[in-house]
């Protein structure tokens, strides 16, 4: 098991690229499922969830290879509907292959997924979705088998629950609907950019569909779907990310191959907060603007701050002077970071679904533990500021999400290296 060591104090000067998008991959990836003929995915980011989602493809009988950010997936006509358990548990987004296995070979059998440790995620509403369409679904042995009864069939279904919509659902039921007879109509549809680029990738492919990016989608079902190429689009989260290790760092980065629009409501944010952002067609460039100021933020769908970046504001409010209040809204649970920070000797005080988050003039370096992939990022974020050395450990959480974030960092001015622990 790998472990990160920081060297706080310095920094972050110069330009850095965004990889593709996790969150857009992984969806595109079991899309590819819905056609026998290749799909070629470019902008492809070398993560373990992309790994892993290449060992599911060929379990599931497709030709997969993925070379330098390039996938070629061949499913054929010999598909498996069968995901296995020892695949499924290290990623949640494994889910995704229900809709496509069903809507190809009528039926399907997906372990219930895994994925990091921020609270309970249930999958009802993929479920939900998929029955409306003409499923019947047993959960047997800790896997979901589904069948379709007869032929798939459109339907006006609401994918309601908790606090917004579900992207992982909305992806599930749309790539399902483009293979059943008649019209789907998706609404409370998340709206995600995530989405609106799976729903481009199913357009190639010939699907019919309407309305990605707005909380009502239209499907129109066709007999099949072929091949198509796709490029992914930037990863927001990651850019994201760079965005507050630049503020926290006081630093000046120009983060390139990114979709500012994305990131409005973070960037509006970070004005809030005192920092300097301006917007470029495809990059943005971070400096500080004198001292830094307290914000109040809550994290809820999209458009909104989303709760993939929680965690790396947490980092900034920490050494910002004042008092930041930070409401999770999304996944309740999602403050396993704090105690962590608190070791660094942040103040933060959990009240309910909010963090008081009192600043402090500095956070001195020590021993840390990762306990999920965005948490692991505001670590490694509070390490860059830190006075000493912070050691993150459990980084393989960081692989999950993010492309060579030490060497990119590294290439910022930053003091990190990775060790085997």
């Amino acid at each position: 098991m790998d472990k990160i060591i920081i060297q706080g104090g310095y920094r972050l000067k110069g330009e850095v690229d965004v990889s593709g998008s996790k969150n857009a991959v992984l969806p595109i990836m079991a899309a590819a499922l819905l056609s026998e003929e290749e799909s070629v995915i470019t902008n492809v980011p070398s993560l373990w969830d992309v790994h892993t989602m290449v060992k599911i493809l060929r379990s599931l009988g497709a030709k997969a290879i993925l070379e330098n950010g390039c996938l070629k997936a061949k499913p054929g006509k010999n598909l498996k509907p069968l995901a296995p358990y020892k695949l499924v548990k290290t990623m949640r987004a494994s889910v995704c292959v229900l809709g496509p296995l069903l809507a190809r070979l009528g039926e399907a059998e997906v372990s219930l997924p895994g994925g990091c440790a921020i609270g309970p995620r249930p999958i009802d509403l993929h479920l939900k979705g998929l029955e409306a369409l003409n499923a019947e679904i047993n959960i047997e042995h800790g896997y979901v088998k589904i069948k379709a009864k007869k032929k798939l069939r459109g339907a006006e279904i609401y994918l309601g629950g908790g606090y917004g919509s579900s992207v992982l659902a909305t992806d599930n039921v749309m790539m399902a609907a483009t293979l059943a007879q008649g019209r789907t109509v998706i609404e409370n549809a998340a709206c995600e950019p995530e989405v609106v680029d799976l729903a481009r990738f199913l357009r190639k492919m010939g699907a019919k569909i309407t309305g990605e990016g707005s909380p009502r989608i239209e499907i129109e079902g066709v007999r099949r779907l072929h091949g198509a190429e796709h490029q992914v689009i930037p990863d927001r989260i990651e850019a994201g990310t760079f965005l507050y290790a630049a503020a926290i760092t006081g630093g000046d980065v120009l983060v390139r191959k990114m979709e500012p629009s994305h990131l409005n409501a973070v960037i509006d944010k970070l004005h809030q907060a005192g920092v300097r952002v301006d917007k470029f067609k495809n990059s943005a460039r971070v400096r500080k603007n004198g001292r830094l100021k307290p914000v109040e933020i809550t994290t809820l769908p999209y458009p909104a701050f989303p709760t993939d970046l929680q965690a790396q504001a947490m980092a900034l409010a920490t050494v910002t002077p004042g008092i930041s209040v930070i409401t999770e809204k999304i996944y309740p649970n999602r403050f396993m970071h704090v105690p962590e920070l608190g070791r660094m000797g942040a103040k933060v005080f959990l009240e309910g679904p909010s963090a008081i988050v009192h600043g402090v003039k500095k956070l001195s370096g020590a021993p840390v533990m990762a306990s999920d992939l965005r948490a692991s990022a505001a670590l490694v974020l509070a390490g860059l500021v830190a006075q000493g050395a912070t050691e993150v450990q459990r980084v393989y959480h960081l692989d999950r999400g993010y492309e060579n974030l030490e060497q990119k960092l590294t290439s910022l001015g930053a003091v990190i290296r990775r060790e085997k622990e």
